[in-house]
């Protein structure tokens, strides 16, 4: 099915699809990077578990009426997506202070964020993906004052949705990143992708921490915490 090579991130390669033009598939790499690419590594199955994570998330959100990219898994290591253009904004939302906000403001760590705060980030990688307010976004994107609006609404929805699904499998959603893109018809949908990479998660009894974070900051082993991750949704089924 896939067929051109168009775009190699740090997790996943983006190929075109035979006699699909408007559809991509999503290929995840084992690849686990951090700190913007300083710190690198590989883990043999890391690709595998992102991706049905993900593919899981993706159609739990489909079944509470959020309109992704996402169509279907087609094997262990990759998804069939609509082709967006992607709005080079990265929303983070956050439930609770940990990680650089705590660093950025010197809030206190574990501090609840009640309502959640939403924060926009400009995608470039040489930059260092700096924080931006809505007036940046606007001159740094084709957004407009309408869809930045829009976007933080789905946002905020999608935030709802996500911390019930996570407490019914004992995990606590401390905080994610997310990426919109627009379908050619100009709509603006739920882009990317929704994992261990891209959301930080601690056990809710524990308060073990089972993302990303296990490689970032060397606490364990990264594979098992995903695969722990991914035996929960699946037992939830």
């Amino acid at each position: 099915m896939k067929t051109e090579l168009l775009y190699e991130g740090k997790a996943k390669k983006v190929y075109r699809t035979k006699d699909r033009q408007d559809q991509l598939v999503l290929a995840y790499k084992n690849d686990a990077t951090a700190f913007n690419g300083e710190k690198k590594s590989s883990f043999d199955g890391k690709g595998r578990l992102n991706n049905e994570i993900s593919s899981y998330i993706f159609h739990y959100l489909s079944e509470q009426n959020i309109s992704s990219h996402f169509i279907e898994k087609l094997n262990e290591t990759e998804q069939l997506v609509s082709e967006t253009k992607i709005i080079p904004i990265e929303v983070v939302v956050r439930n609770l202070a940990t990680g650089s906000i705590t660093k950025r403001l010197g809030i206190e760590e574990k501090t609840p964020f009640s309502p959640p705060l939403v924060e926009l980030f400009y995608k470039d990688d040489a930059l260092g993906d700096p924080l931006i307010n809505d007036e940046h976004a606007l001159i740094l994107s084709d957004a407009t004052t309408e869809d930045l609006a829009g976007i933080k609404q789905m946002t905020l929805h999608i935030n709802n949705v996500l911390q019930k699904l996570f407490l019914e499998i004992n995990l606590t959603l401390v905080d994610f990143k997310l990426e919109f893109g627009r379908l050619k018809d100009g709509s603006i949908v739920l882009s990317d992708e929704i994992s261990p990479d891209t959301c930080r998660l601690w056990d809710l009894d524990t308060q073990e921490k089972m993302d990303k974070d296990v490689f970032r900051q060397d606490l364990g082993d990264l594979l098992h915490v995903y695969k722990v991750i991914l035996q929960r949704l699946e037992a939830r089924s």
